[in-house]
């Protein structure tokens, strides 16, 4: 398994994608999944530019993993229709060019956090209509639309999503992992990724924590190794799937507020088990002891540019040494 790193979290210092995958080559990365770009990057992905990327990596021996995809056909602030076949076909054919099979899809949504939001089931079916038009799309190009476990859709609703799609794993539908993701959506990381694993094409691994505050609950990202996902449990999981997953480590700042005491979003949530609420509970246990013993803390986003290129040449490593202590390839 390679450990690489997703683009994202070296945003603030300004790299090219060439020179995104320079420093992690410099820095000991496998590989690069580049989840999103800045206006003047995106501007410059032609496809001799593509190559190039496609040249370097192969001659540093990195591999490629590209994003831009989106899956809800909304717009996720005035709720418009949104014509994402066009969007996606774009992120699919630039893939093609880079020679890689795997296009993270995310539409960035926190609909469950206002109630003037559509329905989830509405939300749930709309894109699973608008997928199964990609079919051919995907299918054509040798590539798989892995949908990321982001804000929009728990893991019980993505596996809905995959039935309605009438696609099975292995197919052109698939999931990009995000490890603390998960928390934020009320569900236990480790029982999550068991739900979805065969499903799993791509990663973005993030240690993270989960306490209580005033408004519910608040998850935060930190260093791989400090937080309280059972990253060494996912990592074996991962090993386990029939096709090799990259780890591609996604890093950031902030910390994004659950709010549990509130009766209404708490029903946006009707299959998370008590069972599993109760073992979400424990990490928030641990993870209050150890921000009281200084073991952890949450860095503020506005901190974040002058961290970042630190703290993930630290994930790299502390990944390297999880993979490694599991004596994977």
């Amino acid at each position: 398994m390679k450990v690489g790193i997703d683009n994202y979290g070296l945003h603030p210092l300004g790299l090219t994608p060439l020179e995104t995958l320079q420093w992690a080559e410099k820095n000991h990365a496998q590989g690069v999944q580049f989840s999103g770009f800045s206006s003047d990057e995106a501007a410059g992905k032609d496809p001799s530019y593509l190559r190039r990327l496609s040249d370097y990596a192969s001659e540093k021996n990195l591999y490629i993993e590209w994003g831009g995809a989106q899956h809800i056909p909304f717009d996720m602030e005035s709720w418009e229709r949104k014509d994402i076949y066009s969007i996606n076909k774009k992120a699919v054919q630039e893939a093609s060019v880079l020679g890689t099979h795997v296009v993270r899809s995310c539409s960035g949504g926190l609909m469950r956090w206002d109630q003037k939001s559509p329905d989830t089931e509405f939300l749930l079916s709309s894109t699973a209509e608008a997928l199964k038009k990609q079919r051919s799309l995907c299918e054509d190009f040798e590539v798989t639309l892995a949908v990321e476990t982001h804000f929009e859709f728990t893991t019980f609703e993505l596996l809905r999503l995959f039935e309605m799609c009438e696609v099975k794993p292995g197919g052109y539908l698939g999931i990009c992992l995000d490890t603390m993701n998960l928390l934020t959506m009320l569900e236990e990381p480790v029982q999550a990724v068991e739900r979805v694993l065969p499903w799993v094409v791509a990663t973005h691994i993030k240690d993270g924590g989960i306490i209580l505050n005033p408004e519910g609950l608040l998850s935060f990202p930190c260093e791989i190794g400090k937080g309280v996902i059972d990253l060494k449990k996912i990592i074996s999981l991962l090993a386990s799937l029939p096709h090799r997953v990259h780890l591609s480590i996604e890093d950031h700042g902030g910390s994004f507020i659950i709010p549990v005491f509130d009766k209404t979003f708490l029903k946006g949530f009707p299959d998370i088990t008590l069972s599993e609420f109760v073992d979400l509970m424990g990490l928030v246990e641990r993870t209050e002891n150890r921000l009281d013993n200084k073991e952890l803390s949450v860095v503020e986003r506005g901190k974040w540019p002058e961290l970042c290129e630190q703290r993930i040449i630290n994930d790299v490593k502390a990944l390297m040494e999880i993979r490694d202590d599991l004596e994977l390839d």
